[in-house]
C-alpha cells in the first residue's frame, strides 16, 4: 500500500481499527485547505506506533475523524541524542528546532548562558515547530523539547555516562579530526553556544568536564543556527543513523 502523501502528528495511540478524532486546525488544515473529503485517506503517526494509514470517516469545520487502516511504516527512533543550544532571535530560534528534529535528536534543550539575550522562550511554540518538522520529513519520532534553563543548572545534572561535543567558537581555525574522536555509542550531546560565544567561566566549566569533547566547526565562525545544524551533521556522519 502506497502511503498517503498528507502526514499528520496525533497525541493518540494509533492501532488498526481505531478511530481518531482530528482537532479544529487539522479539520481546517484537511477539509477547507487540502479539499479531502470521506474516504480518502491521510497518514498519522503519535511517535510511539509508527505510521498508519488513515481513511476520513467524518468532516466538519471545526473537527472530523479518521479510523487506522494499516500500518506503513514502523517506529524509527532517532539516537540518544540531545540538542542543547542557547536561544536568539525567534525566527532563528525556530529554525534550530525544526532542523534538529529533521536531523534526529531525540531532545532538544534550551539553555540561557552568561551571554544568552533571550530570557525566556515557549516551549509549546517550539513544541509546535518540532511536530511540523517530524510531519513534513517523513519521521514517525518527535523529539521532546524542554524549557529554558540555565546552563549551568544542567551540568550540574549532567549524566556521567553522557559525552557532551562542546562547540567551541574559541577553536575556530584550529581542525578537527572526527575520525579520531572514540566511536562511542548513545549517549551523547551537542552544545551550541548564544551569538555572543561562551564566557571564560563557561568555557572553563566544560573544558573541566570529562564527559565533554571540545571541538571546531571549521575555519570561520557561524552563525549559531548554521552552528547546529553543522554540528548535528557532523555527529550524524561520524557516529549516527547515517551510517546504517
Amino acid at each position: 500500500m502506497e502511503a498517503p502523501k498528507i502526514r499528520l502528528y496525533v497525541d493518540q495511540p494509533l492501532g488498526e481499527g481505531q478511530s481518531v478524532p482530528l482537532d479544529r486546525g487539522q479539520a481546517h488544515y484537511l477539509f477547507g485547505v487540502m479539499r479531502l473529503g470521506l474516504g480518502d485517506r491521510i497518514a498519522l503517526f503519535d511517535g510511539r506506533a509508527g505510521e498508519w494509514a488513515a481513511e476520513i470517516t467524518q468532516t466538519g469545520k471545526r473537527c472530523g475523524q479518521a479510523v487506522c487502516v494499516a500500518q506503513t511504516k514502523g517506529l524509527q527512533r532517532p539516537p540518544d541524542l540531545w540538542l542543547l543550544f542557547a536561544p536568539i532571535k525567534k525566527a532563528r530560534t525556530d529554525f534550530i528546532v525544526e532542523k534538529a528534529a529533521e536531523l534526529g535528536a531525540a531532545r532538544i534543550l534550551p539553555v540561557q548562558t552568561d551571554f544568552t539575550n533571550a530570557e525566556r522562550v515557549r516551549a509549546d511554540r517550539l513544541r509546535a515547530h518540532a511536530v511540523e518538522a517530524a510531519e513534513q520529513c517523513g519521521g514517525t519520532y518527535v523529539p521532546e523539547v524542554g524549557d529554558l534553563r540555565r546552563l549551568s543548572a544542567v551540568l550540574d545534572a549532567w549524566p556521567n555516562d553522557r559525552r557532551l561535543m562542546f562547540c567551541d567558537e574559541a577553536r575556530v581555525g584550529h581542525a578537527t579530526d572526527f575520525a579520531a574522536i572514540p566511536d562511542q555509542p548513545d549517549p551523547w550531546a551537542i552544545l551550541i553556544g548564544p551569538e555572543g560565544g561562551f564566557s571564560a567561566s563557561e568555557r572553563d566549566r566544560l573544558h573541566a568536564m570529562v564527559q565533554a569533547v571540545p571541538v571546531s566547526l571549521g575555519p570561520r565562525v557561524l552563525r549559531a543556527d548554521t552552528a547546529a545544524v553543522a554540528a548535528l551533521a557532523l555527529w550524524q556522519a561520524r557516529f549516527g543513523d547515517w551510517r546504517r
